[in-house]
C-alpha cells in the first residue's frame, strides 16, 4: 500500500480550493502544479505540455494562457484527476460485496459545511460554502432580513450540493452549533425532510458540539465514537 503524507500549509490549501464549492476563480496554476508535484511528478514534454503522473494515472496540461485557472470546466479537469488518483483516500471505489460501511459526518454551521467519512482518520474534508452567486439570493422588499440589510441566501443553494455530495450509501451524523432557527444543523436536516426524504431517513443523530473550539481529528474522533455506539442505528 503506498502511504501519503497529509497534506499541509499551501498543498492543503489548493487541495481545498480545487474541491470547494461554488467553485473559486482565485486559484493560481503554479500552486496547482506544486500540489502535483507534492503527489507526483510534473514533466515538460517537447512540444510544451505538462505531464502530470500520480499514482499512474496521466493527466496532459496544455500550455496555461492566464495565471489563474480561468475556466470552470478546467478546474473540474483537476478534480476529476484528484478523485482518479484518490491520493488522500477521499473516494476510492471499493467493489460493494467487500466494501466497508461508510460513516458519513457532516458539520455545518451558517459559514459551511464539511463533510467526513468518520472512518477515514487524517482524511481531508469536502468543503461546500453557502455563499452563491446574486442570483440565487432572495431580495425581497418586504423582509426583515432584507430591510435590515441581511438578506439570505436560498437554503437550496446551500443545502442541495450538500445533499448531492452525500448521495452515496452510508448513514449520516450531523454536527452543528445553537438550536431551533439558529441552528444551521437543524434547518438542513428540516429541508432534507421536505426534498431529500431518502437521505433524511439515513440522518442517524445530530448533535450539538463546539466545532470552533475542536479540530478536524477531534470531530471525526467523537463521530467514531457515536457511530461505535451499540445504540446507534445503521440504516
Amino acid at each position: 500500500m503506498i502511504t501519503i503524507a497529509p497534506l499541509t500549509g499551501s498543498h492543503l490549501r489548493t487541495y481545498n480550493t480545487i474541491f470547494q464549492h461554488p467553485v473559486s476563480h482565485n486559484l493560481e496554476w503554479r500552486h496547482v502544479l506544486a500540489l502535483f508535484r507534492e503527489l507526483g511528478e510534473v514533466a515538460e514534454e517537447p512540444n510544451g505540455n505538462l505531464k502530470v503522473t500520480v499514482h499512474g494515472e496521466v493527466l496532459v496540461l496544455r500550455p496555461a494562457r492566464t495565471k489563474d485557472v480561468a475556466e470552470t470546466e478546467e478546474l473540474m479537469m483537476l478534480r476529476h484527476f484528484l478523485e482518479r488518483t484518490d491520493p488522500l483516500g477521499r473516494t476510492t471505489p471499493t467493489p460493494a460485496a467487500t466494501a466497508p460501511a461508510t460513516h458519513w459526518l457532516v458539520v455545518i454551521d451558517h459559514r459551511e459545511a464539511r463533510i467526513f467519512r468518520s472512518e477515514m482518520r487524517g482524511a481531508l474534508p469536502q468543503t461546500i460554502l453557502p455563499h452563491a452567486p446574486d442570483d440565487f439570493f432572495r431580495h425581497r422588499q418586504d423582509s426583515k432580513e432584507f430591510s435590515r440589510g441581511k438578506e439570505k441566501p436560498d437554503p437550496t443553494s446551500f443545502f442541495a450540493p450538500v445533499a448531492q455530495a452525500l448521495q452515496a450509501p452510508g448513514p449520516i451524523l450531523v454536527f452543528g452549533t445553537g438550536t431551533g432557527t439558529s441552528s444551521e444543523m437543524a434547518q438542513f436536516i428540516a429541508w432534507l425532510n421536505i426534498h431529500h426524504k431518502e437521505l433524511a431517513r439515513r440522518v442517524v443523530g445530530a448533535v450539538v458540539v463546539d466545532e470552533h473550539h475542536l479540530t478536524a481529528d477531534e470531530l471525526l474522533a467523537k463521530a467514531r465514537e457515536f457511530y461505535a455506539s451499540p445504540q446507534t442505528a445503521t440504516p
